[in-house]
């Protein structure tokens, strides 16, 4: 078992022991509640026993003793009915309050509110029959203010358990994508170490080309290439480090970015640019942001599978600056919006799923900007769009 998969039993296992105490808590307390109910039940049927017995002939000391049983109910509110399960009523034709105990003042006062009340403890307990010599009567008895409070215990202990269960969740969660990432920026840095000691050779060996009998056209072109290595290889080496953010002109920025991209892709793709003659600061890595371009642009190239129209604008406004990356590729469904830019997405039979994924954390975590699918269309093309803050400004 390796480690993964260790972790993986840990978090199986302690959802499941949060869920056998949720399902044991929740069985103990609505044991509780019903013994808490029977001992109410339990409670009114004595005090019928001694309304009975008053009513009997018995010696003071046994009534008086009858008296004290029937005082000790403080808590459950009950309403002593006619055999027709009707209020017993006073010479005024009223309900009479004598046949009340431990009822609201609001209900007392207002014979619809009690009749209402009437029929709610009704449908929650069954009337105790109060036999008495001449006529039958029957006790209807609600809850008690303890009990009632009681009932909202077990949905309290369920939230917070099953809260307890999303906090386990969301900490191996996190630990899951915070361990991809270590292992991406790893990844990132061990390649940009290999990549350097054969660009090192190759640049020596460049050197000693110029010395030799060799076409200067093919120099420069080894050194556009050498170039371009260094700066991949600073790429991958700022993986997983803070970036240094510099004061440049991000109009400046998109065009060198577009003038590279468009000179290395195919003849099939009709790229345009539209960009403000102004210049516009923000705070940006230069490398980091161009890689972000390539990115999108080589993910829009694939998206049109090598043929279409592409175009690179770029706007603002008073605190941001937008740039947009427009295709005219097979489009993305609105519910892969936020999808494509995880980690290990891809729709490509041999994609990796990193660039949309490394473009998001390159924007939004090292430039505090935002990165999203603005529109697309399904067979009409997809537009994406970068929102970054000005000089001075927040997003």
């Amino acid at each position: 078992m390796n480690f993964s998969d260790e972790r993986n039993f840990s978090s199986y296992f302690i959802i499941v022991a949060v869920l056998v105490i949720t399902i044991l808590v929740l069985w103990n307390t609505s044991l509780f509640l019903q013994r808490f109910k029977d001992d109410e039940r339990t409670k009114i049927e004595i005090w019928t026993q001694s309304r009975k017995a008053f009513n009997s002939e018995q010696s003071d000391d046994y009534l008086d003793l009858v008296i004290l049983i029937g005082e000790t109910n403080k808590s459950v509110p009950f309403i002593i009915t006619d055999s027709k399960g009707d209020f017993i009523r006073d010479s005024l034709g009223k309900p009479d309050p004598s046949y009340f105990q431990n009822l609201s003042k609001n209900v007392l006062n207002d014979e619809r509110k009690l009749r209402s009340y009437l029929k709610k403890i009704k449908s929650e307990n069954d009337p105790i029959e109060l036999d008495l010599k001449d006529s039958v009567q029957y006790i209807y008895y609600g809850h008690s203010d303890v009990l009632n409070k009681l009932k909202y215990y077990p949905i309290a202990i369920a939230l917070i358990l099953f809260l307890l269960i999303g906090v386990i969740y969301f900490f191996f969660t996190t630990s899951k994508i915070s361990e991809q990432n270590k292992l991406w920026a790893g990844m990132a840095k061990e390649t940009a170490h290999q990549i350097g000691t054969p660009l090192s050779s190759l640049v020596g060996w460049n050197e000693i080309l110029k010395g030799e009998n060799v076409n200067p056209d093919y120099i420069t072109e080894i050194e556009k290439d050498i170039s371009r290595l260094k700066v991949i290889t600073e790429r991958f080496s700022k993986i997983g480090s803070i970036p240094i953010l510099e004061e440049v002109d991000i109009v400046e920025e998109t065009r060198n970015a577009y003038t590279y991209l468009q000179s290395r892709s195919s003849k099939l793709i009709n790229f345009s640019l539209d960009l403000p003659d102004k210049p516009i600061l923000v705070s940006l890595n230069s490398q980091l942001y161009s890689w972000t371009i390539e990115n999108l642009v080589k993910n829009a190239i694939d998206a049109m599978r090598g043929k279409g129209d592409l175009k690179i604008d770029l706007s603002d406004d008073a605190k941001r600056v937008f740039i947009r990356i427009k295709d005219s590729g097979k489009g993305i469904p609105k519910s892969k919006f936020t999808k494509i830019f995880e980690p290990g997405y891809t729709s490509k039979s041999r994609g990796w799923g990193l660039g949309l994924s490394l473009s998001r954390r390159i924007i939004e975590e090292y430039h505090s900007g935002r990165i999203k699918v603005l529109k697309s269309d399904i067979g009409k093309g997809t537009t994406f769009q970068i929102t970054l803050r000005k000089i001075g400004a927040t997003v």
